[in-house]
């Protein structure tokens, strides 16, 4: 593991001053840059005695790789990457366990906008498998928008123990498809439910889809096959979030 990264973008600078500030090593600022949201990360990094330098844009873009940076980018220290035991002590915590589980999603943005999402609607955590999946760049943590810092990101070994590990917890473990028989809009998700999602293109894995204890799709009006796989994300929760209030 790297001893240190760069993180970028002001929503998730402020996310880890706000949860995790003994992580942050430096921050980087851009010179002149003046407004009341800067403002307020330099004055909150102050007070837990973060050291500021302030620099020309040259410098940020070379620490953030030419990315859009937004005037800020921050030296920290990796967070500490979460394991099925982890995820062991969130489903046992949990009244009513609200998962996400993403097979093999490997573009970064499109797991920074998940991660968003699942943070906003109530989400427990989300689970990834360690290899061929998209994970905790800097690309991803800008994207998420702060979420990456307070939404667990599980990364486990094997995906298909994962998934009998959650149904033995009582969690009902829902995947999507095009080919399945019934909408998600038809389908009874009001209790403790994994919603899983698949791979750009791919879809779900044929083991990932029959470890699953129902398949459901989105109805598709037009003339595109499916969506993005962030957008049917964001929908799919907000049904599951509908029906459990």
């Amino acid at each position: 593991m790297a001893k240190q990264e760069a993180v970028y973008g002001i929503h998730s600078i402020e996310s880890i001053i706000n949860n995790e500030p003994e992580r942050i090593l430096e921050l980087f600022v851009l010179k002149g840059r003046d407004d009341e949201r800067m403002s307020n990360v330099i004055n909150q990094s102050r007070r837990h005695r973060i050291s500021i330098q302030f620099c020309n844009r040259n410098t940020l873009d070379n620490k953030s790789q030419g990315e859009q940076h937004q005037g800020i980018v921050a030296i920290v220290k990796p967070a500490r990457v979460l394991t099925e035991s982890d995820l062991d002590s969130i489903i046992a915590n949990s009244s009513s366990p609200f998962l996400l589980i993403l097979d093999g999603v490997t573009d970064p943005h499109n797991l920074g906008a998940c991660l968003r999402t699942a943070d906003a609607a109530g989400v427990d955590a989300v689970i990834v498998p360690k290899d061929k999946s998209a994970s905790l760049t800097p690309t991803v943590r800008k994207v998420a928008c702060g979420a990456a810092e307070t939404m667990p990101l599980i990364q486990v070994t094997n995906l298909a123990r994962t998934l009998t590990e959650i149904q033995q917890a009582g969690v009902w473990v829902v995947g999507t498809a095009g080919e399945a028989e019934g909408s998600v809009y038809a389908s009874d998700l009001a209790g403790p439910v994994a919603l899983v999602m698949g791979a750009e293109g791919k879809g779900l894995r044929r083991l990932t889809r029959e470890k699953c204890d129902q398949l459901v799709k989105l109805p598709m009006a037009g003339a595109v096959s499916s969506l993005n796989v962030s957008v049917a994300t964001g929908i799919c929760l907000y049904e599951i979030v509908r029906q459990r209030n």
